[in-house]
């Protein structure tokens, strides 16, 4: 279970971190002034910047720096993600981006920094929306170099359509799908669990499987699933589909392996993948709002912070190039996530820098901040409520870990 923690402080910190660099890049491409560019969340251990010297400066722990001409640089005491306090955003009524939040309690220099060139207010706006959307396009490049590393190294991926000169290992029939109330459900078959035999029987392909399993409808089968390292017997019962008078046992399987390209190839796959994966993403979560509308709730498989990390604890177990693959799976939920026009999120920020284009002026400062209060709580409520679900999913595996630290 330290793992998991590790783990998981390690995943989550570089997509936080890397997605306020794309805000800290952009901002100075610009010639906006980042006051401060930190590692971890305050309060401050220390940090450094340039004074009108070019000569270094060391700031002790908290102390206020007044007028540095400089970012400061600094290493903060909680170890995840980072922040950057962009010069301005406060007299654009957003506060500073802090961890994808802003702090609006700073304006007492706004009026100042309207007559300042190096200020974000001062910017053009579709300057302003580059910078605002920089986290994001940052997360998406990120996904891309790890999908791209990853398949040149080695990574899970599903046998369809695989490019000849791919290198293919470690093949597997595995559950890319389980069904709500299925006697597979019923009987503790997960996501990703790998089918190793039934009945003593091994399996070239997934149609073979699939035919032994119709063949049997109706009889107890005797399933040996692999799941991370370990192996276990798992007794399932297959029903009787009616409509086709097949059995089933409520999976869909998928033939998957360890698939290795040429650097050149791992290129190309990979920024396809990244760009499939993020349509897909952007689809489940049109299927998701749907969903909400509809009445029909939350969805199960929505996962909060202690369920992405148990998740990841999962993927550290089962080796480095699954990690790989889930923190690209994460840094594009990551981007499309901080890009829905919802305040407090910075395409709710981009959002209004559209509606300040077609009104011509922006939205009054204090309007806009109480929106983007308004949108972060309701997201805080989202989180603490997709909280308590994600413990009453994984609540066995945090008391493991509770019992080990009581002793």
């Amino acid at each position: 279970m330290f793992l998991t923690i590790i783990t998981f402080i390690i995943v989550l910190g570089v997509l936080v971190f890397v997605h306020e660099l794309g805000h800290f890049l952009a901002a100075r491409k610009f010639g906006v002034k980042a006051e401060e560019f930190g590692f971890g969340f305050p309060p401050r251990m220390f940090g450094v910047y340039k004074d009108n010297q070019s000569k270094w400066k060391y700031v002790n722990g908290g102390k206020e720096v007044k007028d540095a001409p400089g970012t400061i640089y600094s290493l903060n005491w909680i170890p995840i993600g980072g922040f950057v306090k962009i010069k301005g955003e406060d007299a654009a009524g957003d506060g500073s981006i802090v961890g994808g939040s802003r702090d609006t309690s700073e304006d007492k220099n706004s009026c100042q920094q309207e007559l300042e060139q190096d200020s974000l207010v001062n910017k053009p706006i579709w300057q302003r929306a580059i910078i605002m959307s920089a986290g994001v396009t940052m997360n998406i490049v990120l996904a891309a170099a790890l999908i791209i590393f990853g398949l040149s190294i080695g990574m899970p991926q599903v046998l369809d359509g695989i490019h000849p000169k791919a290198q293919i290992s470690d093949k597997k029939i595995q559950v890319v799908q389980v069904y709500p109330d299925s006697p597979a459900s019923q009987a503790g078959i997960i996501i990703g669990d790998a089918i190793i035999s039934i009945n003593n029987v091994r399996f070239v392909n997934y149609e073979e499987l699939q035919k032994f399993v119709d063949e049997n409808q109706g009889k107890e089968l005797d399933y040996i699933i692999g799941r991370e390292s370990e192996e276990m017997l798992i007794a399932i019962t297959p029903e009787i589909r009616q409509e086709t008078s097949m059995g089933g046992i409520g999976i869909a399987i998928a033939e998957t392996g360890i698939v290795k390209y040429p650097w050149y190839l791992a290129i190309a796959e990979g920024v396809k993948t990244t760009v499939f994966l993020t349509w897909a993403i952007i689809a489940a979560f049109y299927e998701l709002f749907k969903g909400l509308i509809a009445g029909h709730g939350l969805s199960a498989d929505i996962a909060g912070p202690v369920g992405i990390a148990a998740l990841t604890g999962q993927m550290a177990r089962m080796g480095f190039v699954y990690v790989l693959q889930f923190a690209a799976l994460l840094s594009i939920n990551l981007a499309i996530i901080n890009f829905l026009p919802f305040p407090a999120l910075d395409g709710g920020r981009v959002l209004f820098l559209f509606l300040e284009k077609i009104k011509g002026r922006p939205v009054k400062r204090e309007l806009e901040a109480a929106i983007h209060q308004a949108g972060l709580i309701l997201l805080m409520l989202l989180v603490l409520v997709v909280t308590f679900k994600d413990v009453a999913r994984f609540g066995d595996n945090f008391k493991m870990l509770w019992d080990k630290i009581a002793g």
